[in-house]
């Protein structure tokens, strides 16, 4: 469209001079045109970062109640040898003592659970996988066990022979189950230190009572 200036004259002007003079203007209406569109390339917001999965964040699957909890029951009480050094007790120990010799150092454990923790036999064959030891059958379990009655309370005793960091290692535990709960009473040391420690390991056992 020619602006409203140039038509007002146009009449005026002969067809050539109006032809030369509308084309010497098409650059300058062309460029107007142009100067009027314009376009703009607005960069696309960048969109933040996922968060980055943490250690702190438990698995969607993780199963809490497979994970063993003290009971904090303390219903039942003891006498210790004269020569074991008692520790520290935790949220995981009821009792703790050291015993020293010229072998090295053994650690008797006092602790307890809530229900059977999976089992005689899950439980005794996890401490012989402590020192390198096969897992038994039932019936290798029970034709190797102990038994000791202190009036109420009976214990299930193990003694296990192996290795652990390539060295001779003896694991003799007792197990007590009572009603929603067990107890293991578990001494594990240098393998001469704990043999000679079996008897009063026993002796110790019969001191278990209820309070």
């Amino acid at each position: 469209m020619f602006p409203a200036k140039l038509m007002s004259f146009a009449p005026s002007m002969s067809s050539r001079h109006v032809l030369i003079l509308v084309l010497a203007l098409l650059p300058v209406l062309s460029g107007c045109s142009e100067g009027k569109v314009a376009s703009y390339r607005v960069p696309k917001e960048a969109l933040p970062p996922a968060p980055e999965a943490t250690a702190a964040q438990p698995a969607a699957n993780q199963d809490m109640a497979s994970i063993p909890v003290p009971t904090g029951s303390d219903q039942l009480g003891w006498t210790a040898p004269a020569h074991w050094t008692p520790g520290v007790a935790g949220a995981m120990r009821k009792g703790s003592y050291a015993i020293r010799g010229a072998e090295g150092e053994a650690d008797l454990s006092i602790t307890s659970f809530p229900g059977d923790t999976g089992g005689l036999l899950a439980n005794m064959n996890r401490w012989r996988g402590q020192i390198g030891l096969a897992p038994q059958s039932m019936a290798q379990l029970e034709a190797g066990l102990q038994h000791v009655d202190v009036g109420p309370l009976h214990f299930d005793i193990v003694d296990y022979s192996g290795t652990a960091n390539g060295a001779p290692t003896r694991i003799i535990g007792a197990v007590l189950a009572r009603p929603g709960e067990t107890w293991f009473f578990k001494l594990m040391g240098p393998d001469a230190l704990v043999a000679r420690e079996k008897s009063a390991f026993l002796a110790f056992i019969e001191t278990v009572r209820i309070p």
